[in-house]
């Protein structure tokens, strides 16, 4: 296939990150050199260690360990069976292990990390502890690669904060190789369309909760991944954009002998790019991940219209790795990147769908002959960089092989070529403005619902803006204020609860958007919602200063956001009445709270960590 040379824009958004990282980028990389392993990882171990890492082994699996002979794959997994997406990894371990050994490896279960559902959790106290479980993931996994043991890992990981959780800590351990290994999305189900209409019908009381419950439960309703395109698909799609997968693998559905093929191959290619396999064989994820890797995610989430969550998890993840990016490269990059897709929300389709019209290996193919991703990165898959993506996994009897991704969309209405894209850019806008920095996804609002000019109506919880909804005091043209939602006031919760209340009063005519210093869930993206809006109110943001009836001017499409009076900065800042971070465990969590960092640099606790 032709790849194009790489487009001037991306190129030059690049360099920028590289410059601007190049201080904290040789400091990690310095660290990693450090680490990098001479033998097995068991060699440094003494004899008790060693005992102790293999004592509960098969027989045959024991001996292997002690002798040092064979790489020893470590599984970093999230499975629990609550989560969907995480069901199908229960019998994962024993299909590891077993392909592992085919090829003269071991793998051991290094431990388990925490997986919290989004989708239980969603308008409840427990959303707040939902972004810092991405930060307790990387700790629990760096917990579980302590033992020093391993050769490479694998992480078994889908959903919202898992994936970002276990790359934070990947990159930490980046002298180790890594793949991450999915699970594939559940069978469609109700379609989102309708499950919308009837979320809205509940939300004005003119259907019942039996209605609701009925149609969620058809939406939600076996295991995989959910199927609308929110973070944890968006998750998926960037581990193929940044190499971290077997090619191909995002998307194929669970239980299929084409998913345990898969499987099997992340066991296998992980002991092949361990050290123990050779120097020209070696691929620690310190090499995967790199400035060009982490823009080719970027360039991937604008393609495919992804979640906003991802503005925060992608600069999280970059700084671990000692790269720093920001949002105004998100801004640019997303000038230059058409939106090649329309998954829900976005539109009518999902994840099948789109996997059906051609999927990741038909996006990959259309980014690289548009020059809008870095072809020479190092990747999971070994040689020919981020163009053996291009292809297909499928089943040649029982043998797992790969082919050509479709060279033209199954399905237009889903997904479309560069040259006949479903809009010329992202549709993600960087909204600086008096009021602070925030992000606001467009590519999922109507033309006609992109420019707002309405009084401001202020709270401090979405639960005052359900009651003020329910007393009827929003069914006018109405732009929401949600303040004290940022990481260092509760953790910053999304506010996917508000989408059925301000999409009503959208289809009623009335005018209306919203502005926080929160999140929205992946899913969300009807009306216009500026979110994740910086400096937080709790630490001064100007966003405290806005009063109920000030009047908000946005303009989407030009990232544009004015207040008026012009003197509102000049007032005082509001200030929260009480913390309410407590029960349910939210007090454990005061200490992430304290340190946490603002939204632009991924809303975490780690920041540019020291070599």
């Amino acid at each position: 296939m032709a790849v194009s040379p790489i487009n001037k824009t991306i190129a030059d958004v690049t360099d920028r990150i590289i410059k601007r990282s190049e201080k904290s980028r040789a400091s990690y990389l310095s660290l990693m050199d450090s680490q990098r392993p001479t033998a097995s990882a068991r060699s440094r171990l003494t004899d008790g260690n060693l005992a102790h890492a293999s004592a509960a082994c098969p027989i045959h699996d024991k001996n292997a360990m002690l002798g040092a002979e064979w790489p020893n794959i470590g599984i970093v997994t999230a499975y629990n069976d609550m989560l969907s997406a995480h069901q199908p990894y229960e019998k994962y371990p024993d299909i590891i292990r077993a392909a592992a050994r085919k090829v003269g490896a071991t793998a051991q279960v290094a431990g388990g990390v925490p997986a919290m559902c989004d989708g239980v959790t969603q308008g409840q106290d427990g959303m707040e502890l939902s972004l810092f479980s991405r930060d307790t993931i990387a700790l629990s996994t760096a917990v579980a690669l302590s033992h020093s043991t391993f050769d490479a890992a694998l992480y078994l990981g889908i959903c919202d904060k898992i994936v970002p959780g276990l790359l934070i800590a990947a990159v930490r351990f980046g002298w180790l190789p890594g793949i991450f290994v999915p699970a594939g999305p559940m069978p469609s189900g109700l379609p989102n369309p309708e499950k919308q209409r009837i979320r809205q019908l509940y939300a004005a009381g003119e259907v019942g909760r039996d209605a609701l419950l009925k149609a969620e439960s058809e939406s939600y309703h076996t295991a995989g991944t959910c199927t609308f395109y929110g973070t944890a698909n968006s998750n998926q799609m960037m581990m193929e954009m940044m190499g971290l997968h077997i090619p191909g693998a995002a998307f194929v559905p669970p239980g299929t002998n084409l998913r345990t093929a898969l499987t099997e191959a992340a066991a296998q290619q992980a002991a092949a790019i361990s050290h123990m396999k050779g120097e020209a064989a070696y691929t620690p994820i310190s090499k995967v991940i790199d400035e060009r890797s982490i823009v080719n995610a970027v360039v991937g989430l604008m393609a495919t219209g992804g979640s906003t969550n991802n503005a925060l998890h992608i600069p999280a993840i970059a700084r671990a790795a000692g790269i720093l990016i920001n949002w105004s490269d998100f801004q640019d990059i997303a000038d230059v990147t058409p939106l090649l897709c329309k998954i829900y929300p976005n539109g009518p389709s999902d994840v099948n769908h789109f996997h059906a019209a051609g999927g990741m290996g038909f996006v990959v193919r259309e980014l690289l002959a548009s020059g809008l991703v870095h072809n020479d990165v190092t990747t999971v898959a070994g040689d020919g960089g981020l163009e053996r993506y291009c292809e297909e996994p499928t089943m040649n009897g029982e043998t797992l092989t790969w082919k050509a991704a479709p060279e033209e969309s199954l399905n237009e209405d889903v997904l479309r070529t560069k040259d006949n894209p479903m809009a010329k850019d992202g549709g993600l806008k960087l909204i600086d403005c008096p009021i602070g920095r925030g992000i606001i996804k467009i590519s999922a609002v109507k033309e006609e619902n992109r420019k707002v000019s309405a009084p401001a109506a202020v709270f401090d919880s979405q639960h005052a803006v359900k009651n003020a909804f329910e007393k009827g005091e929003l069914h006018r043209d109405v732009v929401i204020v949600v303040r004290f939602q940022g990481p260092q006031a509760n953790g910053m919760p999304e506010l996917h609860g508000l989408s059925p209340i301000l999409g009503l009063l959208q289809d009623k005519g009335f005018k209306v958007a919203l502005i926080t210093d929160g999140r929205m869930s992946g899913a969300s993206g009807k009306f216009p919602a500026i979110i994740h809006m910086g400096p937080e109110a709790l630490a001064g943001g100007p966003i405290a200063s806005i009063q109920d009836g000030d009047l908000i001017s946005l303009d989407a499409n030009a990232g544009t956001l004015t207040v008026q009076p012009d003197d509102f900065l000049s007032r005082p800042r509001a200030t929260r009445e009480k913390d309410p971070g407590i029960g349910l465990g939210r007090e454990m969590f005061a200490v992430f709270r304290n340190v946490a960092e603002e939204a632009e640099k991924g809303g975490g606790i780690f920041g540019i960590m020291d070599a």
